[in-house]
């Protein structure tokens, strides 16, 4: 084991329910007949990024009540300012045993990365909320949806992460919440331990995760082989 990569939304910290209301609340200045409801957002989570999830939904409606892309994009920028002011009004936090995974994978002399299917800005929101330093003082490789030409189940952030990084796939450990995070970690051939997301898909296949885990405290660890033993590090690292 060489470096950790976590995912962001639903991952690092209970996101999920949050971007809906943003969602629902832009619906609404946009005067638009659309309401998520949670069982709604939870088959709506198995597409990556916010304008193609708005497309998603339209796909399902009658061509009389969709709207165009350029309105999506309205309604994007007009979610994100909503998002922002919902992160503001409350305290977002990491999830449970996260943040001792995070530090304890330094303490480990291991690298660390995030891939992450929301873009840049979105990120920045919610690592300004829950983290307790800056991003890039934290990981040694930020990937978000601004920087890939391609969005997850498409494995293109998972590679570009582990160039980056430079190391190989079997070298690296990624953390997911969703069947579509944990498909992009597999295409790109990384093990994956997954941590469901109270608000994701109902009853998602996982198959071939190298664990499943109800939280990642540390009680978990063991079941994907972390800590690292010294030694194994040592190893990976010459």
């Amino acid at each position: 084991m060489k470096a950790l990569i976590f995912d962001v939304d639903g991952t690092l910290a209970e996101t999920e329910d949050l971007h809906r209301r943003a969602f629902n609340a832009a619906f609404a200045d946009a005067g638009l007949p659309w309401h998520w409801d949670g069982e709604l957002n939870r088959l709506l989570l198995t597409v990556s990024g916010g304008i193609e999830r708005m497309s998603f939904f339209q796909s399902r409606l009658p061509e009389a009540e969709r709207v165009e892309l350029e309105t999506l994009h309205a309604v994007y920028q007009s979610k994100r300012s909503h998002f922002a002011r919902i992160l503001s009004a409350g305290k977002l936090t990491l999830r449970a045993g996260v943040g001792p995974l995070i530090s304890a994978g330094r303490e480990a002399g291991l690298l660390s990365a995030i891939v992450t299917a929301a873009r840049r800005p979105s990120f920045d929101e919610v690592a300004r909320t829950c983290l307790p330093e800056p991003a890039e003082a934290m990981f040694d490789v930020v990937i978000t949806g601004s920087d890939v030409s391609a969005k997850k189940p498409d494995p293109e952030g998972y590679l570009t992460a582990l160039a980056r990084l430079d190391v190989r796939a079997e070298e690296a450990l990624v953390f997911e919440d969703s069947p579509v995070g944990f498909a992009a970690a597999r295409a790109a051939g990384i093990p994956v331990v997954v941590c469901p997301s109270d608000f994701g898909p109902r009853d998602a296949d996982f198959s071939g995760a190298l664990a499943v885990v109800p939280s990642l405290e540390p009680v978990h660890w063991a079941r994907f082989g972390f800590p690292p033993s010294a030694s194994a590090v040592a190893a990976v690292q010459k």
